[in-house]
């Protein structure tokens, strides 16, 4: 009883500080923009509006996600966006204002550029919201990539894979979107197609008919799922059955060998990075997963890239992840380097190929600006 009491301390705690945060970061973007702006009273009035109600829908559209309120999400992850652009480009601009006042110190001057300066933040975060809006909401586009395999069999030269990834169906992804990258998928008439985590955002009982789609998923040799971690804060047991009742295969730490051209290819996968935080028996383990595997080429499918330092020394040739969203918006592509190994892309580690999706959906605010969402076409090639 004392250690419930304890983490529900702990976690008022946390949330008091979270809005006590954000409620500074709003007054910093009021206090450094609005007095700046060359508009009338009234519409700088209306700034300050949209302000406080950006700082009180954030919280709720972010509390509204686990209750069916979907236009308070709605609302609140479009301001989410809207604010962090608000915010770099406010930072952004107080540096070159300083730097500018070191040059050119004449106050007359320094007022014309903090006046217009002022108004490239507020035109510049609204641009990037609403491209970013465009960009999250199209279908993902189909990106062909050539994975180079030392060794590989002459009859696996060719082999595909469609993978998609980090859709986050929930708050303002439904069925209609997820429909319509099923029906791109099918048509790329893969040899597999692999769906590596972050399906959902919400329960079973809430999202199943809007995932339903994936239930028309084709391919030559099967579509195969590893759990992501909002599986997990989702409630992972239920969506695994789920995912199995679709007829996708998930793997948690086990493989499976397919028969291709009359050569055999593994096709492993693991639960996510950060599983055994929600139930000690779903521990990653990449070594776990390719236990008994022939000595062929052999593919994993983790959701997190950094799962490749485990299975680098498992025998690998290839781990098809996603997880990082490629960032999904700038300037936060630069930061994931602070918790993945790796952003985007196929990349190298200790001889293991990596391939990194953007992801095929998005997370939280329907954005994304200078990370593209895919859904990606793997051949593997003779290297």
């Amino acid at each position: 009883m004392a250690s419930h009491k304890g983490n529900a301390m702990r976690s008022r705690r946390f949330v008091l500080t979270v809005l006590g945060l954000l409620g500074l970061l709003h007054l910093y973007i009021g206090l450094r923009i609005i007095p700046a702006l060359p508009w009338s009273v009234g519409a700088q009035s209306a700034g300050v509006l949209l302000l406080l109600l950006s700082c009180l829908l954030i919280p709720a559209g972010l509390m509204a996600r686990s209750r069916s309120t979907d236009h308070l999400s709605w609302a609140g992850l479009l301001l989410m966006g809207l604010f962090s652009s608000l915010l770099v480009f406010t930072f952004l601009r107080d540096i070159a204002l300083g730097v500018s006042s070191l040059f050119a110190p004449a106050a007359a001057w320094h007022a014309a550029l903090a006046g217009k300066s002022a108004l490239a933040v507020v035109y510049g975060a609204l641009f990037a919201t609403l491209i970013g809006f465009l960009n999250a909401r199209r279908r993902a586009r189909i990106v062909d990539v050539d994975v180079p395999i030392k060794g590989l069999p002459v009859g696996l030269d060719g082999f595909t894979i469609a993978q998609i990834s980090d859709i986050h169906v929930g708050p303002t992804i439904k069925r209609g979107y997820l429909d319509a990258i099923v029906d791109a998928v099918n048509v790329l008439g893969a040899d597999m197609v692999a769906v590596t985590g972050d399906l959902v955002d919400g329960s079973v009982d809430k999202l199943s008919s809007h995932t339903q789609p994936l239930s028309r998923l084709n391919a030559r040799y099967g579509s195969y799922f590893v759990t992501g971690n909002h599986e997990y804060y989702s409630g992972a047991h239920a969506w695994i059955a789920e995912v199995e009742r679709l007829g996708l295969r998930v793997l948690k730490n086990e493989h499976v060998v397919i028969e291709h051209n009359g050569n055999s290819i593994v096709i492993a996968g693991v639960t996510d990075y950060s599983a055994h935080q929600f139930d000690p028996q779903h521990r990653s383990d990449p070594h776990a997963a390719v236990a008994g595997a022939p000595e062929t080429t052999r593919i994993l499918l983790a959701h997190q890239p950094r799962s490749a330092f485990a299975a680098a020394g498992a025998g690998y040739h290839l781990q098809i992840s996603g997880h990082t969203h490629g960032g999904q918006f700038w300037p936060w592509n630069h930061f994931v380097r602070f918790q993945q190994p790796f952003t985007a892309g196929l990349r190298s580690i200790d001889g293991l190929l990596v391939y990194i999706s953007r992801g095929t959906g998005y997370w939280g605010p329907p954005k994304r600006f200078g990370a593209p969402s895919e859904i990606t076409r793997l051949r593997l090639i003779r290297g």
